[in-house]
């Protein structure tokens, strides 16, 4: 999510209220779901993937036939290798971030991958956009935040600031993703833009996998409930949800709604899994999330242009 552009939506109604609580609990299990799972990150990531295809494939190629065909042959293939290049960079992110929850508290590695919107800014800067100087100062507060929190880890274990480092590149691979994802988006249906990332993602995590010689089966019951879990929530009710408030909800709000998944996932791994959140962490994790709503909010005031599609959000 941007966060960068900002545009006048009709009345938010009880339904679209509904989807967005929906959605921020959906995605709020997505990192306890993670911990949980007695099965490897890279295998978690490509089960996430692999099956939210299995699920969206025979509607794609049913309803979306004539999309698919131009996005190789026609004029659309500008737009299908963005969504190829969309789905490179999210197998990155599941990489990254899927073991930082296993290595670092759930809620430091949900926190700091929400300095998504941060990157998405300094992207923004690279392209060309003038960053107002309420961004920066949002970027500064973010910034300092994620190095005390990371900074509190230090006399936890190193396991844990991998863990950290690991959160932030998710962070990064996450902006790079819904970059490119915001080009593929101007030519193409969610359907089609979805089943074309995910599958591209599935593929690049089953190769690494395989080189790597992560097992992809064998997994408990429990494993499996959790795999399944991440699938119907996070990666396609939560990311669904979302993606119908954005008729009527602005970017800008439902990229400040995200970051509620922070304390809801910290709430729901420590009653499910009894994991506290760490006290030396807390200040930091709470500058951080302050500072990237500044960002969010920043990137809004300054926008003028009207909003394009936008990529579905993360995690």
């Amino acid at each position: 999510m941007s966060g960068w552009a900002i545009v006048h939506r009709p009345t938010v109604d009880p339904l679209t209220t509904a989807s967005i609580s929906i959605a921020i609990i959906a995605v709020s299990s997505s990192a306890p779901l993670i911990a949980f799972a007695a099965a490897p990150a890279l295998a978690i990531a490509f089960w996430r993937n692999g099956l939210a295809v299995a699920l969206l494939g025979p509607f794609a190629l049913l309803r979306r036939r004539s999309e698919l065909r131009a996005l190789v042959r026609g004029d659309g293939r500008r737009a299908g290798i963005f969504c190829v290049l969309a789905g490179l960079a999210l197998a990155v992110h599941f990489a990254t971030w899927i073991p930082s929850a296993k290595l670092t508290s759930v809620a430091t590695a949900t926190a700091l991958v929400a300095t998504q919107p941060v990157w998405q800014g300094l992207i923004a800067l690279g392209q060309g956009r003038r960053l107002p100087a309420v961004a920066w100062i949002g970027i500064s507060v973010a910034v300092v935040g994620a190095a005390l929190a990371t900074g509190a880890d230090l006399g936890l274990s190193p396991q844990a600031v991998l863990g950290d480092l690991l959160a932030l590149a998710g962070a990064v691979f996450a902006a790079v993703y819904t970059a490119f994802g915001e080009q593929a988006r101007q030519a193409t249906s969610t359907v089609t833009y979805t089943m074309i990332c995910y599958a591209t993602c599935g593929l690049a995590l089953l190769v690494a996998c395989l080189l790597a010689g992560v097992p992809l089966t064998g997994f408990s019951n429990s494993a499996w409930l959790a795999i399944l879990g991440l699938v119907v929530g996070a990666q396609l009710l939560g990311h669904s949800m979302f993606s119908y408030a954005l008729r009527k909800v602005s970017a800008t709000t439902v990229s400040i709604l995200i970051l509620l998944e922070v304390p809801a996932a910290a709430l729901i791994a420590w009653a499910w899994l009894g994991q506290a959140p760490r006290p030396a962490a807390l200040p930091g994790l709470a500058l951080l999330l302050v500072g990237v709503a500044v960002v969010v909010l920043g990137g809004s005031r300054a926008a003028r242009r009207p909003e394009p599609p936008v990529a579905d959000p993360l995690p």
